[in-house]
């Protein structure tokens, strides 16, 4: 498989390895892939645009037997996006006949209770209207210079990070609203009508380049969210690592 060009090589001296569960396109693991994780995904689809290694079934049962097995400690850090349909504004009411996604079930209580049982290091990510997460960090696509809003929560296990200030936003999404059209410096990720974008625009304003798939483009993360948080995470690690050296 390619190497997305957006995943820059890293020195090979410390590769913690990652699982990504829920893990789509991989917009979220080519972010952690940035800053020097070995990544490994999961997830129930088949994803043939995914760029790193993965196992094809269910996020939790997998999880569950990770754990059972011991094989959980191969692992030094763990990301969760659990489907979102359950709790998006975007998504309640609009996507049931579409056919694209998942049930409609609340999985990050579960997700959470089987991180914690791992004892180690996680990352929760959810978009907003989600009152069952805690926001411990709120990334927007402005505080990367993106083309896209793209607001995300995540929640933090085992572990902290500074929170950036949110950047003010420059301008209006482009697209149609109520028949009107609006332009702006944003384009909407998400569904296929009211002036959406192109895909070469939507890979453009996501920092995607591996998948030309446009659900998921529309579902990912922008890698430079997870590039970092990735970066505080690998660090820590990484002083751990010197810590248990020493």
């Amino acid at each position: 498989m390619t190497q997305p060009t957006h995943i820059r090589r890293v020195p090979a001296t410390f590769r913690p390895l990652l699982l990504d569960l829920f893990s789509c396109a991989g917009g979220a693991g080519a972010g952690y892939a940035r800053v020097g994780f070995d990544v490994r995904g999961c997830d129930i689809a088949d994803r043939p645009n995914y760029p790193f290694p993965y196992h094809q079934g269910d996020a939790l049962s997998y999880l569950t037997q990770l754990i059972a097995t011991g094989e959980i400690r191969r692992y030094s850090f763990v990301h969760a996006s659990p489907p979102c349909q359950h709790g998006c504004a975007l998504t309640v009411g609009t996507n049931a006949s579409q056919g694209w996604g998942r049930t409609h079930v609340d999985l990050v209580a579960p997700t959470r209770e089987l991180l914690d049982r791992t004892g180690l290091p996680y990352v929760i990510e959810q978009p907003n209207g989600r009152a069952e997460i805690r926001k411990d960090l709120t990334l927007c696509g402005e505080m990367f210079g993106l083309g896209v809003i793209r607001h995300r929560n995540f929640e933090l296990g085992g572990w902290r990070i500074e929170r950036p200030a949110h950047m003010p936003h420059r301008g209006r999404v482009r697209g149609y609203r109520h028949g009107r059209f609006y332009d702006g410096p944003y384009v909407a990720a998400y569904g296929n009508g009211g002036g959406k974008p192109t895909v070469p625009e939507l890979q453009t304003a996501l920092g995607i380049d591996w998948t030309d798939v446009r659900e998921e483009l529309t579902e990912a993360i922008p890698p430079a969210y997870t590039e970092y948080i990735g970066r505080a995470g690998y660090a820590l690690l990484y002083a751990r690592r010197l810590g248990e050296a020493a």
